[in-house]
């Protein structure tokens, strides 16, 4: 590979340079500007990028040891120094600092053009973007937020944007004190109601070190569960830019299982592992409180949302206005974390869409909410489709992670993680998980355990029924659904609809349209119940909800609203659901703007309700005596 650096060969950092330029070599990415919608990373077509380093450029990063008092973020102060500067010079945050080729796919046609770098950055930022003045003086100071992500850093400065960047200089080299520290747990729950599961992250491979959870309730003595580990290479990648560009690697991810929990108590946990040289590694502490009992009659609260993805407190670029409100859902969040016990983020997790080292940047963003109360997840298009992988869709919407990346990131109690559905109880309420990136319709698999699901529960002792799925397999009338004219997923209700009424489900949630509407009580395109706030007895049917709007872009609706959608609004929020025994739920709708409660309802009933007849809901009886 020849470099077109003649003139720079006395300068005194041309060592490293080169050294840092032939560690980013081959892979050409297609996707840079189309293909996986607005995934902000894949505007850079860091493929043609070339070098034009300048004599006169300067960038460094300061500190350069992060971390120094235990931190796992940490902000950096990168300084600039360009003799011509524009407009369109940027930065660029790469981890690894320095790659090694050989983890970069071969050019398969000879004629093919090398590029120079051949991994994205994790983040990036316009040096104008806090430099009014960079383009007059050439001097600028950016900000940026690092989370440990098991290696170091570098900061390069490119002129000539996104589309042709053009690598001007490159920084020192930065790094946290052991980027192989444990980091980031997320609880779930496991498949029995007594079973916390906490899925963390590290850089130690087993044969370095032994992973483990040292946890207990509260002023009792400490036990030690072992951790199974995983991880995955870029072989287990579908397709770009998770093969090739964004490809990033994972390190370790560790589960470990907390059994025999006694119901209600507050347990507290730290993340360990064992080295070789008899010497420990641990995290942080941490606490969680157990779940209640199948059928328990105490207070009883659930967080659901769908569509959060991430953003960057540090102001990068890379997120302005892809994940708008997402930090401000997760911020509600941890504000209000006293007052929750569990949350469902029902699908489109991330939206890394194939750049893989967003998803530890969402980890690390959720990681005072997941590491509290379990956070359960549902699988949508941004996870798993992908043509010819068997996802129900053949779209490229998941940028080639093909399912791999939410399948190990993040625990669910599913026989298969591969296919997304399961169950899971929280005390008086039961959960049926759906996956629509999986045939749902009749007669498959899928199918067959939705019912089971719904059919299985006792609602003597777990009244609040909920169904969930990431596409709207209900109702909405979101502006695509009803150019289509059934506002709802194509096939989406016509197979469930008459399971969601044999068996009463309570409310059925669904994301992936980015705004927030209810409807009435439903079935069959009608309306069964003409109560809007305080529905009490025999409801006669579901409720359907679309909650998708707690980060990305909002979706428009119709200009023409359905008798049966009672309320719509165009705005970030989440759902809170608040069971107070066995006869009493309320349901909230709030903004992540200011936490408060924009939409609500109330259920009221007994036992002898739910078990009453309604259309299509009544089970068999005789005349016999």
């Amino acid at each position: 590979m020849k470099m077109r650096v003649e003139g720079f060969l006395n300068m005194m950092n041309m060592v490293a340079v080169l050294a840092w330029l032939v560690s980013f070599n081959i892979v050409f990415c297609f996707a840079h500007i189309h293909g996986f919608g607005d995934q902000p990373l894949s505007k850079i077509a860091i493929d043609k990028a070339v070098v034009s380093l300048h004599s006169a450029a300067s960038i460094t990063a300061t500190p350069s040891l992060l971390g120094t008092k235990g931190e796992d973020t940490q902000w950096v102060t990168v300084d600039i120094d360009y003799p011509e500067p524009s407009a369109d010079d940027w930065v660029g945050v790469f981890s690894p600092a320095k790659l090694n080729s050989s983890t970069c796919p071969p050019v398969s046609d000879p004629r093919e053009e090398i590029p120079y770098i051949c991994s994205a950055p994790v983040k990036f930022q316009f040096l104008n973007y806090s430099n009014s003045h960079y383009t007059k003086t050439g001097k600028g100071s950016l900000k940026f937020q690092l989370i440990n992500q098991r290696a170091d850093f570098s900061f390069a400065l490119f002129s000539g944007g996104l589309l042709n960047p053009k690598l001007v200089a490159v920084s020192n080299f930065i790094s946290f004190v052991n980027p192989k520290v444990p980091l980031y747990p997320r609880l779930a729950q496991g498949k029995s109601w007594d079973e916390m599961t906490v899925t963390w992250t590290s850089g130690y491979h087993i044969n370095e070190a032994i992973p483990f959870v040292e946890w207990g309730s509260e002023g009792k003595t400490q036990v030690q569960s072992p951790a199974g580990t995983l991880t995955f290479g870029r072989n287990s990648m579908c397709g770009s830019p998770a093969r090739t560009v964004g490809w990033r690697d994972p390190g370790f991810i560790h589960t470990s299982f907390l059994k025999n929990l006694w119901p209600n108590l507050v347990y507290t946990y730290r993340l360990g592992h064992l080295l070789s040289n008899g010497s420990y590694v641990w995290s942080k502490k941490y606490s969680f409180k157990s779940s209640p009992y199948p059928g328990q009659d105490s207070l009883q609260r659930v967080i659901i949302f769908g569509d959060m993805g991430k953003a960057e407190r540090d102001g990068s670029n890379e997120y302005n206005a892809y994940q708008p409100g997402s930090l401000n859902t997760t911020d509600q969040l941890i504000k209000d974390l006293e007052n929750i016990d569990i949350v469902f983020h029902i699908g489109d997790i991330t939206y890394a869409n194939g750049y893989i080292s967003q998803w530890d940047q969402f980890t690390a963003q959720v990681e005072p909410i997941a590491s509290t109360v379990p956070y359960m997840i549902a699988s949508g298009n941004h996870e798993r489709d992908w043509p010819n992988t068997g996802s129900f869709y053949d779209t490229t919407d998941s940028g080639g992670e093909c399912g791999v990346l939410a399948q190990n990131m993040f625990f669910v109690p599913a026989d298969n993680r591969a296919n997304f559905w399961y169950a899971t109880d929280y005390g008086m309420f039961h959960f049926c998980i759906a996956d629509s990136e999986h045939d749902w319709r009749e007669g498959t698999e899928q199918y067959k355990f939705i019912e089971h699901c719904l059919a299985t529960v006792d609602r003597q002792k777990q009244p609040w029924l909920i169904f969930v799925a990431h596409r709207v397999l209900g109702y909405s009338s979101n502006s695509w659904y009803a150019m289509e004219g059934s506002f709802e997923e194509p096939m989406g209700r016509e197979s469930l609809q008459k399971l969601w009424q044999k068996y009463k489900v309570d409310i059925a949630f669904y994301g992936h349209v980015h705004n927030y509407e209810r409807t009435c009580p439903i079935y069959q395109n009608q309306c069964v119940n003409d109560e809007r706030s305080q529905y009490s007895g025999v409801v006669n049917g579901t409720i359907h909800v679309v909650a998708g709007g707690a980060g990305s872009h909002l979706s428009d609706f119709s200009e023409v609203i359905p008798k049966w959608s009672l309320y719509r609004d165009y705005d970030f929020g989440f759902v809170k659901l608040t069971a107070f025994n066995h006869s009493s739920l309320l349901f909230e709708y709030k903004k992540s703007s200011d936490g408060k409660v924009y939409d609500s309802f109330t259920v009221s009933r007994d036992y002898k309700d739910v078990l009453a007849c309604v259309h299509d809901g009544c089970e068999a009886t005789t005349s016999a005596t």
